[in-house]
Protein backbone atom coordinates (compact mmCIF):
# COMPACT_ATOMS: atom_id res chain seq x y z
CA UNK A 1 0.00 0.00 0.00
CA UNK A 2 1.32 3.35 -0.76
CA UNK A 3 0.79 6.41 1.75
CA UNK A 4 -0.38 9.01 -0.34
CA UNK A 5 -1.64 12.44 -0.21
CA UNK A 6 -3.71 14.66 -2.42
CA UNK A 7 -3.12 18.28 -2.65
CA UNK A 8 -5.17 20.95 -4.58
CA UNK A 9 -6.65 24.32 -3.67
CA UNK A 10 -10.11 22.87 -5.71
CA UNK A 11 -12.42 21.17 -3.53
CA UNK A 12 -14.33 19.29 -6.43
CA UNK A 13 -10.27 18.16 -8.00
CA UNK A 14 -9.65 16.63 -4.50
CA UNK A 15 -13.10 14.76 -3.45
CA UNK A 16 -13.07 13.43 -7.31
CA UNK A 17 -9.58 12.36 -7.38
CA UNK A 18 -10.30 11.31 -3.85
CA UNK A 19 -13.39 8.76 -5.08
CA UNK A 20 -11.26 7.75 -8.51
CA UNK A 21 -8.50 7.05 -5.92
CA UNK A 22 -10.84 5.00 -3.09
CA UNK A 23 -12.64 2.98 -6.51
CA UNK A 24 -10.03 2.30 -8.83
CA UNK A 25 -6.60 2.00 -6.96
CA UNK A 26 -6.27 -1.00 -4.38
CA UNK A 27 -2.88 -0.09 -3.96
CA UNK A 28 -3.45 3.45 -2.44
CA UNK A 29 -4.23 3.99 0.98
CA UNK A 30 -5.28 8.42 1.30
CA UNK A 31 -3.10 9.69 4.72
CA UNK A 32 -4.16 13.10 3.74
CA UNK A 33 -5.97 15.81 1.75
CA UNK A 34 -4.63 19.48 1.58
CA UNK A 35 -5.92 22.34 -0.09
CA UNK A 36 -2.84 24.34 -0.15
CA UNK A 37 1.31 24.25 -0.04
CA UNK A 38 1.04 25.24 3.52
CA UNK A 39 -1.34 21.87 4.60
CA UNK A 40 0.64 19.60 2.43
CA UNK A 41 4.15 20.23 4.51
CA UNK A 42 2.27 19.71 7.45
CA UNK A 43 0.93 16.23 6.57
CA UNK A 44 4.72 15.73 5.34
CA UNK A 45 5.80 16.47 8.60
CA UNK A 46 3.26 13.81 10.23
CA UNK A 47 3.17 11.06 7.77
CA UNK A 48 5.48 8.84 5.73
CA UNK A 49 4.29 9.24 2.49
CA UNK A 50 4.98 7.63 -0.75
CA UNK A 51 3.11 9.12 -2.97
CA UNK A 52 1.70 13.00 -3.37
CA UNK A 53 -0.94 14.19 -5.79
CA UNK A 54 0.19 17.59 -6.54
CA UNK A 55 -2.09 20.26 -8.30
CA UNK A 56 0.29 23.20 -10.05
CA UNK A 57 -1.59 26.17 -10.05
CA UNK A 58 -2.84 26.78 -6.60
CA UNK A 59 -3.21 30.52 -4.99
CA UNK A 60 -0.19 31.61 -2.98
CA UNK A 61 2.32 28.95 -3.22
CA UNK A 62 2.52 26.68 -6.09
CA UNK A 63 2.60 23.13 -6.37
CA UNK A 64 5.83 23.47 -7.42
CA UNK A 65 7.40 25.18 -3.77
CA UNK A 66 7.15 22.13 -1.98
CA UNK A 67 9.49 20.01 -3.97
CA UNK A 68 12.20 21.47 -1.81
CA UNK A 69 10.00 19.70 1.47
CA UNK A 70 9.46 16.10 -0.88
CA UNK A 71 12.98 15.95 -2.03
CA UNK A 72 13.28 15.34 2.10
CA UNK A 73 10.74 13.02 1.77
CA UNK A 74 10.92 9.63 -0.11
CA UNK A 75 7.49 10.57 -2.26
CA UNK A 76 7.03 10.33 -5.62
CA UNK A 77 5.44 13.05 -7.55
CA UNK A 78 2.11 12.57 -9.68
CA UNK A 79 1.29 16.39 -11.06
CA UNK A 80 -2.35 16.93 -11.61
CA UNK A 81 -2.68 20.24 -13.74
CA UNK A 82 -3.37 21.72 -17.24
CA UNK A 83 -0.33 23.50 -16.67
CA UNK A 84 1.71 25.36 -19.52
CA UNK A 85 3.43 23.03 -21.97
CA UNK A 86 7.30 24.39 -21.14
CA UNK A 87 6.39 22.78 -17.42
CA UNK A 88 4.95 19.51 -19.06
CA UNK A 89 8.49 19.02 -20.76
CA UNK A 90 9.92 19.88 -17.55
CA UNK A 91 8.44 16.98 -15.61
CA UNK A 92 8.69 14.42 -18.36
CA UNK A 93 12.11 15.08 -18.74
CA UNK A 94 12.73 14.60 -15.47
CA UNK A 95 10.98 10.74 -15.27
CA UNK A 96 8.25 12.01 -13.22
CA UNK A 97 4.18 11.76 -14.09
CA UNK A 98 1.47 14.08 -14.38
CA UNK A 99 -2.19 13.58 -15.33
CA UNK A 100 -4.35 16.64 -17.45
CA UNK A 101 -7.47 17.37 -15.64
CA UNK A 102 -10.05 15.79 -15.68
CA UNK A 103 -8.45 13.34 -14.81
CA UNK A 104 -8.99 10.24 -16.93
CA UNK A 105 -9.74 6.82 -15.04
CA UNK A 106 -7.60 5.08 -17.63
CA UNK A 107 -4.70 7.22 -17.27
CA UNK A 108 -5.20 7.58 -13.63
CA UNK A 109 -4.45 3.29 -13.31
CA UNK A 110 -1.54 3.37 -15.40
CA UNK A 111 0.30 6.49 -13.20
CA UNK A 112 -0.25 4.82 -10.36
CA UNK A 113 0.90 1.53 -11.36
CA UNK A 114 4.19 3.08 -12.53
CA UNK A 115 4.32 5.05 -9.51
CA UNK A 116 4.45 1.22 -7.19
CA UNK A 117 6.92 0.44 -9.76
CA UNK A 118 9.64 3.11 -8.93
CA UNK A 119 8.91 3.08 -5.48
CA UNK A 120 10.08 -0.48 -5.24
CA UNK A 121 13.39 0.38 -7.41
CA UNK A 122 14.27 3.50 -5.31
CA UNK A 123 13.40 2.44 -1.75
CA UNK A 124 16.92 4.00 -0.86
CA UNK A 125 15.63 7.28 -2.92
CA UNK A 126 19.00 6.98 -5.51
CA UNK A 127 17.99 9.03 -8.63
CA UNK A 128 14.98 10.72 -7.41
CA UNK A 129 16.43 13.50 -5.48
CA UNK A 130 18.89 14.63 -8.54
CA UNK A 131 15.83 14.30 -10.90
CA UNK A 132 13.83 17.02 -8.29
CA UNK A 133 16.80 19.14 -8.10
CA UNK A 134 16.74 18.88 -12.06
CA UNK A 135 13.17 20.00 -12.14
CA UNK A 136 13.40 22.48 -9.76
CA UNK A 137 16.60 24.26 -12.17
CA UNK A 138 14.16 23.84 -15.02
CA UNK A 139 11.37 25.25 -13.77
CA UNK A 140 13.38 27.86 -12.16
CA UNK A 141 15.66 29.07 -15.30
CA UNK A 142 12.64 28.49 -17.85
CA UNK A 143 15.83 27.70 -20.15
CA UNK A 144 15.84 24.73 -22.45
CA UNK A 145 15.91 21.19 -21.20
CA UNK A 146 19.46 20.26 -20.75
CA UNK A 147 19.05 17.43 -18.99
CA UNK A 148 16.73 14.35 -18.88
CA UNK A 149 16.39 11.59 -16.91
CA UNK A 150 15.94 7.87 -18.05
CA UNK A 151 14.92 5.05 -16.34
CA UNK A 152 17.52 2.38 -16.34
CA UNK A 153 15.58 -0.51 -14.45
CA UNK A 154 17.50 -0.18 -11.38
CA UNK A 155 16.79 3.93 -11.11
CA UNK A 156 17.46 6.51 -13.33
CA UNK A 157 20.57 7.77 -15.33
CA UNK A 158 20.44 11.65 -15.26
CA UNK A 159 21.82 12.68 -18.88
CA UNK A 160 23.17 15.54 -20.45
CA UNK A 161 21.54 16.48 -23.56
CA UNK A 162 24.74 17.08 -25.39
CA UNK A 163 26.08 13.72 -24.98
CA UNK A 164 22.48 12.01 -26.74
CA UNK A 165 24.61 11.06 -30.67
CA UNK A 166 20.92 9.57 -31.31
CA UNK A 167 17.94 7.29 -30.61
CA UNK A 168 16.54 4.47 -32.14
CA UNK A 169 12.97 3.53 -31.59
CA UNK A 170 12.81 -0.47 -30.68
CA UNK A 171 8.72 -1.33 -30.89
CA UNK A 172 7.45 0.91 -27.65
CA UNK A 173 10.70 1.26 -26.91
CA UNK A 174 13.75 3.93 -27.50
CA UNK A 175 17.22 3.32 -27.34
CA UNK A 176 19.69 6.02 -26.24
CA UNK A 177 23.41 6.07 -27.99
CA UNK A 178 25.55 8.33 -26.03
CA UNK A 179 29.08 9.83 -26.48
CA UNK A 180 30.58 7.42 -23.80
CA UNK A 181 29.77 4.52 -26.23
CA UNK A 182 26.50 3.39 -23.57
CA UNK A 183 23.61 2.59 -24.48
CA UNK A 184 19.97 2.60 -22.58
CA UNK A 185 16.99 1.51 -23.70
CA UNK A 186 13.95 3.59 -21.78
CA UNK A 187 9.82 2.07 -21.93
CA UNK A 188 9.12 4.97 -23.66
CA UNK A 189 8.32 5.99 -27.59
CA UNK A 190 10.27 7.91 -29.47
CA UNK A 191 7.08 10.72 -30.01
CA UNK A 192 7.94 11.53 -26.33
CA UNK A 193 11.37 12.40 -26.74
CA UNK A 194 10.76 14.29 -30.25
CA UNK A 195 8.58 16.30 -27.89
CA UNK A 196 11.42 16.72 -25.05
CA UNK A 197 14.12 17.38 -26.45
CA UNK A 198 14.74 20.84 -28.24
CA UNK A 199 14.05 21.29 -32.16
CA UNK A 200 16.94 23.19 -32.61
CA UNK A 201 19.64 20.62 -31.96
CA UNK A 202 17.66 17.29 -32.18
CA UNK A 203 15.23 16.31 -35.28
CA UNK A 204 13.63 13.07 -36.21
CA UNK A 205 14.78 12.07 -39.83
CA UNK A 206 13.07 8.74 -39.81
CA UNK A 207 9.85 7.27 -38.12
CA UNK A 208 12.59 5.32 -36.27
CA UNK A 209 15.36 7.85 -35.93
CA UNK A 210 16.25 10.82 -33.97
CA UNK A 211 19.96 12.75 -34.50
CA UNK A 212 21.41 15.10 -32.63
CA UNK A 213 22.69 17.97 -35.39
CA UNK A 214 25.80 18.20 -33.07
CA UNK A 215 27.39 14.83 -34.29
CA UNK A 216 26.24 14.98 -37.80
CA UNK A 217 29.67 14.64 -39.62
CA UNK A 218 28.25 14.38 -43.58
CA UNK A 219 24.72 13.67 -45.53
CA UNK A 220 24.64 12.64 -49.16
CA UNK A 221 22.25 10.63 -51.30
CA UNK A 222 24.33 8.23 -52.53
CA UNK A 223 21.78 5.86 -51.36
CA UNK A 224 18.89 7.62 -50.95
CA UNK A 225 19.26 10.68 -48.53
CA UNK A 226 21.23 9.60 -45.57
CA UNK A 227 23.25 11.14 -42.19
CA UNK A 228 26.53 9.74 -41.41
CA UNK A 229 27.52 10.62 -37.81
CA UNK A 230 30.76 10.82 -35.92
CA UNK A 231 30.71 7.66 -34.75
CA UNK A 232 30.70 6.38 -38.21
CA UNK A 233 27.12 5.06 -38.01
CA UNK A 234 24.85 5.68 -40.99
CA UNK A 235 20.77 6.56 -40.84
CA UNK A 236 19.02 6.58 -43.23
CA UNK A 237 16.65 9.87 -43.82
CA UNK A 238 12.83 9.32 -44.76
CA UNK A 239 11.34 10.66 -47.84
CA UNK A 240 9.09 12.62 -46.30
CA UNK A 241 11.55 14.15 -43.65
CA UNK A 242 13.73 14.75 -46.18
CA UNK A 243 12.85 18.51 -46.81
CA UNK A 244 12.68 19.07 -42.81
CA UNK A 245 16.36 17.83 -42.77
CA UNK A 246 17.51 20.25 -45.16
CA UNK A 247 16.22 22.99 -43.83
CA UNK A 248 17.17 22.09 -40.51
CA UNK A 249 20.61 21.55 -41.23
CA UNK A 250 20.75 25.29 -42.97
CA UNK A 251 19.31 26.89 -39.97
CA UNK A 252 21.71 24.77 -37.69
CA UNK A 253 25.01 25.66 -39.48
CA UNK A 254 23.86 28.93 -40.08
CA UNK A 255 23.70 29.65 -36.54
CA UNK A 256 26.40 27.40 -35.99
CA UNK A 257 28.65 29.73 -37.72
CA UNK A 258 27.26 32.76 -35.95
CA UNK A 259 28.79 31.66 -32.85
Amino acid sequence: MLNTIIVDDEEFARSSLYFLLLENCESIHISGIAKSVAEARNLLAQHTIDLIFLDIAMPGENGFELIPDVQKSKAHIIFTTAYDQYALKAIKANALDYLLKPIDIDELKVAVEKAVKLIALNKNGNGRNENMQNLAVNLSERNEIRKISLPNGQGYSLVNIDDIIHIEADSNYSVFYLANKDKITVSKVLKEYEEILPDNQFIRIHKSSIVNLNYVKEYNSKNGLEVILKNGEKIAVSRRRASDFAEKIKSYTRFDSDK
